[in-house]
């Protein structure tokens, strides 16, 4: 019984690989507690972030796009949109704010980027090359520890605690990070996909990622 969960188990989470997903996207066809995509890096401390990717979906309640967690915080960085008409809810280590009277039109194809500094504590958004004001998140110590990251869900607990009626029903591509502020001018340039510099965290041209449950690989469609 025992040899039989195991091999349920490693063919419920397909094996780790690095591909290069340029003209690509992730589909996330239906609502799961369990569906989702594990993102791989060698980091562990963060004094900074930001994070910039594009989506499509038809949904109107709560849903979780981006999720990193660590033994010590399951809230270590989040992008989390509400249910409220045009709000973002971000989160940095069990601290947070929301941004508001955003626009996020149903099937159509956004683009967000979100910065945060632990220095000071500041965070913004840009939601289709436009900034928001800026907000603070949480301030004091970097991300640290062995991190774990997941699109499509948002975890509750380090690795896990995931909520069917907040999972993420759509596609998502281009996803970058890195481990410092973008400027105003890189973000442009990743909004144009002109000569920007790809993410040092996680790189869209050539991507560690493991996937879950049946969540696909497909031809991104503008």
């Amino acid at each position: 019984m025992e040899k039989l969960l195991v091999v349920m188990v490693m063919l419920a989470s397909c094996c780790a690989e690095t591909r290069d997903l340029t003209g690509k996207v992730f589909v996330f066809p239906k609502e799961t507690s369990q569906d989702h995509v594990k993102l791989l890096t060698p980091k562990t401390s963060f004094g900074a972030v930001t994070v910039c990717l594009r989506f499509l979906t038809d949904l109107t309640r709560n849903y979780g796009l981006f999720s990193v967690a660590t033994p010590a915080s399951s809230n270590e960085f989040v992008l989390f949109k509400l249910n409220t008409d045009g709000a973002i809810s971000v989160q940095t280590r069990n601290g947070g704010t929301h941004f508001l009277s955003l626009s996020f039109p149903p099937n159509s194809w956004h683009t967000l980027c979100s910065t945060w500094n632990s220095a000071n504590g500041i965070g913004q958004l840009w939601v289709d090359g436009k900034p928001t004001i800026k907000r603070i998140v949480h301030s004091g110590r970097p991300i640290s520890g062995k991190l774990i990251t997941i699109l499509g869900q948002e975890q509750d607990t380090y690795g896990g605690g995931f909520d069917a009626s907040q999972s993420f029903i759509g596609m998502i591509s281009r996803l970058h990070m890195w481990d410092y502020v973008l400027s105003p001018s890189e973000i442009r340039r990743y909004e144009v996909e002109s000569n920007f510099t790809p993410g040092n965290v996680f790189n869209w041209r050539a991507l560690d990622f493991e996937i879950t449950g049946n969540i696909f690989v497909d031809d991104e469609v503008m």
